[in-house]
């Protein structure tokens, strides 16, 4: 038994029994701890991106196993390029072996690969890994397994503004038809079958977005939990699941009363 949410009860999660009727589309999920788990085990700040690593893969299998369409992981930020060359460095290569070793396992799973950030401002070598990942899976039709790298929600807003203000400035069209869902076309998730998350995790204990998906979480339910991300296991993840279907989710509505809409239908 573990705390999943530290404003949320204690639940055994041998006895999670989850509606499969109401699993998110799309959940999101802010990988926060990698080093700090590495320092509670005397090992390099590496070695815990390194653990995060195969806990990616263990958890894009249950996601999908669960029935989740789009499961986006916020790989590398626009703000990490500020930690020591020597951990960027590491992160860059990190991908190239994720996707040699994975990539049958996506096929094999019906997984599809998609990247949203700056790509082209990384090193030939990570684009490569990315492209050809991207590539092997494009014709699997189950869920997205979406990376968020070199990724940064206020730039993508930025880009999306300036995407519109030149449409404007061609005279394609006129500021006041400027809407949510133009601006929509115009983010990075805009291909996704899902693009705004029905759910957003971090791990680790912090409580914060980190510039992470600002325009498309809205009204994503949040959760919050201890474990830093080497720690995340399935079983966390169909906690955090749990605990997202026992919200009710009103948009900016009125909460719908079950006995009455029964009412209502047998009237």
């Amino acid at each position: 038994m573990f705390f999943n949410d530290r404003h949320e009860k204690q639940v055994d999660t041998q006895k999670i029994e989850l509606d499969n009727e109401q699993i998110p589309k799309h959940i999101a999920i802010i990988m926060d701890g990698n080093g700090r788990w590495a320092k509670k085990q005397n090992l390099p700040r590496v070695s815990g991106h390194q653990r995060g690593m195969e806990v990616v893969k263990d958890i894009t299998k249950a996601a999908s196993d669960l029935g989740v369409k789009v499961l986006t992981l916020y790989a590398f930020s626009t703000e990490n390029w500020k930690r020591p060359d020597t951990e960027v460095g590491f992160l860059m290569k990190l991908p190239g072996k994720f996707f040699d070793t994975f990539v049958p396992d996506l096929i094999a799973n019906n997984i599809r690969v998609n990247v949203i950030g700056y790509i082209d401002q990384l090193p030939m070598h990570t684009q490569k890994a990315v492209h050809n990942a991207i590539a092997k899976t494009a014709n699997n039709t189950g869920m997205v397994l979406n990376f968020a790298l070199n990724y940064g929600g206020r730039s993508e807003i930025v880009s999306s503004m300036q995407q519109i203000a030149q449409r404007v400035a061609t005279g394609e069209i006129k500021p006041e038809n400027i809407d949510e869902q133009l601006v929509d076309q115009t983010m990075m998730t805009a291909s996704l079958d899902y693009p705004d998350p029905d759910l957003l995790i971090r791990t680790s204990g912090e409580e914060r977005l980190s510039n992470f998906l600002l325009w498309q979480v809205a009204y994503a339910e949040f959760v919050f939990v201890d474990e830093h991300w080497p720690e995340f296991t399935p079983a966390v993840l169909k906690q955090t699941i749990m605990t997202y279907q026992a919200r009710h989710r009103r948009f900016g509505g009125l909460a719908e009363n079950k006995s009455d809409k029964k009412q209502e239908i047998k009237k």
